[in-house]
């Protein structure tokens, strides 16, 4: 069968509830069994699920129209109740229509995150009344039902999982407005630059208050000055040099079973067919970070991410009959921690001077040759896709390793805001030869210390 996997959660028992893009939900009895996982069906009838969630006995599937809660009323494994948990945001039929999640903040409210319509024949609310309206918003509903717009400003806002602290984060697709992967840290009222929007956004229940004409052509940098309203990402994750399509969150709170990245945030990438990594921390109040590289040559594009009781990571995958590496258009994988450490940078922070590299493992002073990097920023722009913009070299003017090797402290002359500043590391070895696993690092930096 075409096991599509397209959505997942982790069940209280352990067992991994498994959503298949064209509209099942299977549960692996065993998944820890790679070898036998034993699945069962629990439901089956639904319109393309695009994640899952398990709250207060029952799972919750996204579908195009709704969010659906499934229990297994009899206790023989099958899902006996479908009811609406949430629903009331368009669909016209435009085939770019998807809503993925959902997430539940801890007061119970439950959030999804919906795709803007676009290609020949697409309109936005707004232009004709009779078309899907909420298009590239987040709605929430909160637990008696009541639907309401949240924040907006997104193309395919595919990606929807929450931090450590259960914050809510969303990765979004290259394309119009979106140069690159962006990673957004959502709240109410903020907006993300998607023109899509734009329409609902001038509706009197709209907490998102924007000009009804935005600056197109522009860069990342000045829109953070001068367009009202404009909410950056935490982190760009570079083109290409990061991947080409962001996806799926999960944040390790393995508790170390999953290895040294406790509470950070994994990606998962399209195109690609890998998991990135993201560190972010708060300054002046907001987030942003760091990210790296982690997983590559996986068999398909991943979609879904969870981890396991036992610090495993699962990527569903599926292309959907879109580009992606690999040699199978669906699968689901495990990713396991060999508890070998690697040489990597655990995390990467903002100082008043520049940045603070920590290690895995003690690095070796005499490997540490001279750095490199650049910083560069993106246009602003209703054109597809964008370019890196007005790139500079970042001028480092010290470099210092502690004593115990485990941090790098690196000052730069020239740290600009609204930039991303790249470095590619030097040939590092830990102390026992361990080479780095990954050289480059990338930081977005949209307030100074």
């Amino acid at each position: 069968m075409n096991f599509e996997a397209s959505g997942l959660a982790v069940l209280p028992d352990g067992k991994l509830a498994v959503a298949l893009r064209k509209g099942e939900i299977w549960i692996a009895q065993s998944p820890s069994n790679v070898a036998k996982p034993g699945f069962k069906l629990f439901a089956s009838g639904l319109h393309e699920i695009l994640g899952l969630a398990w709250r207060d006995g029952a799972l919750y599937a996204t579908q195009r129209s709704e969010v659906t809660k499934l229990r297994d009323v009899t206790g023989d494994g099958v899902a006996d109740e479908y009811l609406t948990a949430a629903t009331g945001w368009g669909v016209s039929g435009n085939y770019h229509e998807y809503a993925y999640g959902p997430v539940f903040d801890q007061e119970g409210n439950l959030y999804t995150s919906l795709n803007a319509g676009m290609g020949k024949g697409w309109k936005g609310a707004g232009e004709d009344e009779k078309h899907a309206p909420w298009r590239g918003w987040v709605m929430r509903t909160t637990p008696e039902g009541k639907m309401e717009p949240w924040c907006a400003g997104f193309r395919s806002p595919c990606g929807i999982g929450q931090d450590a602290d259960g914050e809510i984060f969303i990765t979004d697709q290259q394309g119009n407005w979106m140069p690159t992967t962006p990673l957004f840290h959502i709240r109410k009222g903020a907006w993300f630059a998607h023109e899509g929007s734009i329409a609902d956004a001038m509706r009197p229940e709209s907490p998102v208050k924007i000009a009804a004409k935005q600056a197109d052509g522009i860069t990342v940098a000045e829109a953070m000055k001068s367009v009202q309203g404009y909410t950056p990402p935490a982190v760009w994750l570079p083109y290409v040099k990061m991947g080409q399509s962001g996806t799926g969150i999960v944040c390790d709170k393995s508790g170390g079973k999953f290895g040294p990245f406790e509470k950070q945030l994994f990606l998962g990438e399209f195109v690609l067919s890998g998991v990135n990594r993201v560190f972010l921390e708060k300054v002046g109040g907001e987030y942003q970070g760091a990210c790296f590289p982690f997983v590559d040559g996986l068999q398909c594009a991943a979609l879904a991410l969870t981890t396991l009781p036992d610090g495993s990571l699962v990527v569903g995958e599926s292309n959907r009959g879109w580009n992606s590496k690999g040699n199978r258009p669906f699968g689901l994988q495990k990713i396991v921690w060999t508890k070998k450490m690697p040489l990597e940078v655990q995390k990467m922070e903002l100082t008043k001077s520049g940045f603070r590299f920590t290690f895995t493992l003690p690095v070796d002073k005499a490997s540490v040759g001279e750095l490199t990097g650049q910083s560069y920023t993106y246009p602003f722009q209703s054109k597809y896709g964008g370019e890196e913009l007005d790139a500079k070299p970042l001028q480092i003017t010290s470099s210092t390793l502690s004593d115990d090797g485990l941090t790098l402290e690196v000052a730069i002359a020239n740290l600009r805001t609204g930039y991303v500043h790249e470095f590619e590391l030097p040939q590092l070895k830990a102390n026992d030869g361990t080479p780095l696993w990954h050289r480059m690092a990338y930081y977005t930096v949209n307030r100074l210390k």
